[in-house]
């Protein structure tokens, strides 16, 4: 791993030491090292295949670890479901954007506040006085958020009736409507054109910004996930090939050969 790979800001808010992930006889990710520091934006990039979503997972518990270590802010969460690691603020968007279709675009960010729920199941059935108040706070959030997304005036459509650029917009939302504290995001550039990459480079830096984020983007667009992260790691066949500033990986001879191609270089 390069110079780069470590850096002294202070104590991570999410670490990876030697994770692998073993499927059978495939090992798909490799002795996998990451530190996340408060309000980094950093890339996750290789070819298909290399072993990008099946570190996602691990860091949000859809996988355990084979081996290695995985905490939060110093929590071990290696072994621990999904749930309860949404529970310490990491929130996820998914490269098959995972949206309940049928409900609106509204009723999707008001799941992504279920978790914040404090009322009792009693409190629901009969519409408690401190049931709607938390429900009217739920809907302000969410209109908010669609605001942000440049959803408002689709707040009502259902959200399987959405432009693709839409629904990853939308998917966004709800993750932020969990109040997360870190934000793995999963191909949130695909399929969109240049200007629709320039602006969703200029949301997710406001989304840090205003919501106080630490953000790990996978992404295949270059131009995109280089003109965004501050700090790019690289895999191929499950291993980190590169670690470091997007110029200095741009350079690194086993990123030409392994993803880029001879024409980055130039």
């Amino acid at each position: 791993m390069s110079e780069g790979a470590r850096v002294d800001r202070g104590d991570a808010v999410l670490s990876a030491r030697g994770v692998s992930r073993c499927f059978g006889g495939l090992t798909a990710v490799c002795d996998f090292d990451l530190d996340l520091f408060a309000g980094e934006i950093v890339g996750l990039i290789g070819p298909n295949g290399a072993g990008k979503t099946t570190v996602f997972n691990l860091l949000t518990g859809v996988y355990e670890p084979t081996r290695g270590n995985i905490s939060v802010r110093g929590c071990d969460i290696g072994r621990m479901k999904p749930d309860g690691i949404a529970g310490l603020g990491v929130a996820r968007t998914f490269q098959n954007i995972r949206l309940f279709r049928d409900m609106t675009v509204l009723e999707n960010v008001k799941v992504g506040c279920q978790p914040r729920k404090r009322q009792s199941l009693l409190g629901a059935l009969v519409r408690s006085k401190h049931f709607r108040a938390e429900e009217a706070a739920f809907e302000r959030e969410a209109l908010e958020l669609l605001e942000m997304m440049g959803l408002s005036e689709v707040r009502g459509v259902q959200a399987g009736a959405l432009a693709y650029g839409q629904q990853r917009r939308l998917e966004i939302a709800r993750a932020l409507a969990g109040r997360p504290k870190i934000l793995l995001l999963d191909e949130p550039a695909a399929g969109a054109n240049e200007r629709e990459s320039a602006d969703l480079q200029a949301l997710i830096r406001e989304i840090r910004a205003r919501f106080d984020l630490t953000i790990l983007v996978i992404e295949h667009d270059m131009p995109f996930v280089m003109g965004l992260v501050a700090r790019l790691l690289v895999l191929d066949h499950g291993e980190t090939i590169a670690c470091g500033t997007p110029e200095e990986v741009r350079a690194h001879p086993k990123v030409i050969e392994a993803y880029l191609g001879q024409e980055a270089a130039k």
